[in-house]
C-alpha cells in the first residue's frame, strides 16, 4: 500500500482528499490511499513520517509551504529559487521538494489572459505568492506585491488608489481572505475603480466565487477562482510521485 496526503493547518477546507480518492476510484488505481494530516506545528512532520512508513508523497498547504523547506533533503530548482514547496516526493526516506503552484497558476491563468493584462498586483506575501511571482516573471508581466506590513519593495494596501488600479489590470489574491467560512471578507482594495479591463484571479476555491471575485464580476471584470489551478497542481504532484 502506498500512502499520500496533505499537511497543513487547519485542513477543513481541503480539496485534495476527495480529489485523489475519486481519481483512484475513477481510474481503477488500487493500492493507494490519500489522507489529511493536520499538523499543529511543522515540527510534527518527523513523527508523521516515522508513524507512516508507507508515505510516498505529500502535498503541503498553508501555513507550511516555506517552513517545510528546512526538512527537505533536496529540492527542485524552482523551490530553491522561490523558497516555497507544496509537493514532496518521498524516496528511500529522502524528502524531495517540488512546487506545482507555478504550473498550476500559469495554466489556469492563461485562458482569460488578454494582452492588456500586462501589469499585476499580487495581494499577499505567503508561499503561494512566491509561486505566482515566479509565474508572472516567466510570462514577462511586471508586478507589485501588496502586504499588510510593507517593506522590501512591497507596497501597502492603503497605497492602492484609482491610478494604480488603472495601471495594474491583473489582480491576484494569494491570501486566504474570503475563504469559507469567512465568506463576507475580501482584500481591502478600492473596488469602485475596477472595470471591464480588469482580470481578478483568486487562489481561493471555496466558495466558488469569493467576495473579491463578486466585486470584480459586478463591474464587468474577468474572474477566475482557484479550482482549475488545484486540479492542475494535483495532477502535476501525481506525476512527480510516480516518476
Amino acid at each position: 500500500m502506498r500512502a499520500f496526503g496533505l499537511i497543513g493547518y487547519p485542513l477543513g477546507h481541503s480539496f485534495s482528499k476527495k480529489y485523489f480518492t475519486d481519481k483512484f476510484e475513477r481510474e481503477g488505481i488500487t493500492g493507494n490511499v490519500y489522507e489529511l494530516y493536520p499538523l499543529g506545528q511543522i515540527g510534527q512532520l518527523q513523527d508523521l513520517l516515522v508513524s507512516n512508513p508507507d508515505l510516498a508523497g505529500l502535498n503541503v498547504t498553508i501555513p507550511y509551504k516555506e517552513q517545510v523547506i528546512a526538512y527537505l533533503d533536496s529540492m527542485s530548482p524552482v523551490v530553491e529559487e522561490i523558497g516555497a514547496c507544496n509537493s514532496i516526493r518521498i524516496e528511500d526516506g529522502h524528502l524531495i521538494g517540488h512546487n506545482t503552484d507555478v504550473i498550476g497558476f500559469s495554466r489556469a491563468l492563461l485562458p482569460q489572459l488578454k494582452p492588456h493584462h500586462n501589469r499585476a498586483l499580487i495581494l499577499g506575501t505567503g508561499g503561494s505568492s512566491k509561486a505566482v511571482a515566479y509565474s508572472l516573471k516567466e510570462l514577462n508581466i511586471p508586478f507589485l506585491q501588496v502586504s499588510r506590513t510593507p517593506g522590501n519593495g512591497m507596497i501597502a494596501y492603503e497605497e492602492i488608489d484609482q491610478s494604480m488600479l488603472e495601471a495594474h489590470t491583473l489582480l491576484i489574491n494569494t491570501t486566504p481572505v474570503g475563504m469559507y467560512p469567512d465568506v463576507m471578507k475580501a482584500p481591502a482594495i478600492p473596488y469602485e475603480f475596477i472595470g471591464a479591463d480588469h482580470y481578478l484571479f483568486d487562489l481561493v476555491y471555496n466558495p466558488e466565487q469569493t467576495r473579491f471575485l463578486q466585486e470584480g464580476a459586478l463591474r464587468g471584470a474577468a474572474v477566475e477562482n482557484g479550482s482549475d489551478m488545484l486540479v492542475i497542481q494535483a495532477e502535476a504532484s501525481w506525476e512527480i510521485w510516480n516518476r
